[in-house]
């Protein structure tokens, strides 16, 4: 069950953060003004909302998805709150800087790191759900 469900959030995660993210969300989501956390919380509720939905379709269609309300909106909190995080720029930038990673940053490796914190949200939310 953990890969049917890691896959559902996966294809959420991809579907929020790219065709479903807008212009605004994607330039504004990590400003330190309200606008940027109206920016941030929006994308992040579609990233639940789209969780929510491909978890949705699972429950139906594959037989070795079963779920547990509570443990779904626990996981789907989870996605939201971690992705409103993540994407505030400023923790990406942080590990990179204290890990030794400040040349890959000027070279678009914030991007690869940020998506790679996202893949293990998402991991641990498959995690919770398949437990």
């Amino acid at each position: 069950m953990f890969a049917s469900l890691f896959v559902l959030l996966y294809l959420g995660h991809l579907l929020a953060d790219y065709p479903l993210q807008s212009d605004h969300q994607a330039t504004h989501k990590a400003d330190r003004t309200t606008t940027g956390w109206v920016a941030a919380l929006t994308h992040a509720a579609t990233h639940v909302a789209t969780c929510a939905a491909a978890l949705t379709v699972g429950a139906l269609v594959l037989d070795d998805v079963a779920l547990s309300l509570p443990v779904v909106a626990a996981a789907l909190v989870w996605i939201g709150a971690s992705h409103a995080f993540i994407d505030r720029r400023w923790p990406v930038l942080w590990w990179m800087r204290n890990t030794g990673s400040t040349a890959w940053i000027a070279h678009g490796g914030a991007a690869h790191v940020d998506q790679t914190a996202h893949v293990l949200a998402v991991g641990l939310a498959a995690l919770a759900l398949s437990a």
